[in-house]
């Protein structure tokens, strides 16, 4: 019995948005993945806990993915089991969703911690520690426009007079610039580099909520066209 009108429209909707599921499955992983790597290389990063994020990220792409593929299948064929496949994970991708908003709020203040700590250790072992550590701490001063963890005062054993700091720390950059400019207003960037940072993520951190609250409702949409279809495919119904 062919299904004329409202059905059919839940059946290419659903599709639809299966199709698009597919693409946003694969942006939660690429971001993920970039997050996590820049995370490493920005920082030594010593607290596993600190990789939670990222790594929900790539589980819930992955789990995307896979899901919307049940679901394209499932609406395309009018296969029962595939859409009820489909609307049972979706279910479980909303709750990790929400568990990791959830996280992400209980442990804000654990980002500042994790970033002030790695600074700290990145600056100890400014001197000692291999080219490449170096390079990564100047670039991260240069481009967030900061100086040290907390302030330039962090630099105080940077050189033998106390008041040096590394060029990276400059307004403009050059060869000598932060020999004796540490407290230099007019030469040396005096926030540091955790407040900048965490100011940062803080503000983009209500974006990231919206997005996550938008994308649950669509979610949550997909689920109830999902169980509409289901309704009318165990129904008997052939959706033409």
């Amino acid at each position: 019995m062919a299904v004329e009108g409202g059905m059919k429209c839940v059946k290419y909707v659903l599709f639809c948005f299966n199709f698009i599921s597919l693409f946003c499955g694969l942006a939660l992983i690429v971001v993920g993945v970039v997050v996590q790597v820049s995370m490493h290389k920005t920082f030594r990063i010593m607290d596993v806990n600190a990789s939670a994020g990222p790594i929900i990220l790539i589980v819930v792409g992955l789990l995307t993915f896979f899901v919307a593929f049940f679901g394209c299948c499932g609406a395309w064929k009018e296969n029962h089991c595939m859409v009820a496949t489909f609307s049972f994970f979706l279910s479980l991708v909303v709750i990790a969703e929400i568990v990791a908003v959830v996280l992400g709020y209980i442990y804000r203040d654990k980002v500042k911690t994790m970033i002030d700590k790695n600074l700290s250790d990145m600056i100890t072992n400014y001197k000692v520690g291999s080219a490449e550590l170096r390079e990564t701490l100047d670039k991260l001063q240069e481009t967030w426009k900061c100086c040290g963890a907390q302030n330039t005062s962090d630099w105080k054993d940077y050189g033998s007079d106390g008041k040096s700091v590394p060029d990276s720390c400059c307004l403009e950059v050059k060869p000598g610039c932060g020999n004796g400019t540490m407290t230099d207003t007019a030469k040396v960037h005096q926030q540091g580099c955790s407040e900048v940072m965490s100011i940062f993520l803080k503000r983009d951190a209500q974006w990231v909520i919206i997005a996550a609250i938008v994308v649950a409702v669509l979610q949550l949409l997909g689920i109830v066209f999902a169980c509409l279809l289901m309704r009318a495919i165990r129904g008997g119904y052939e959706v033409m």
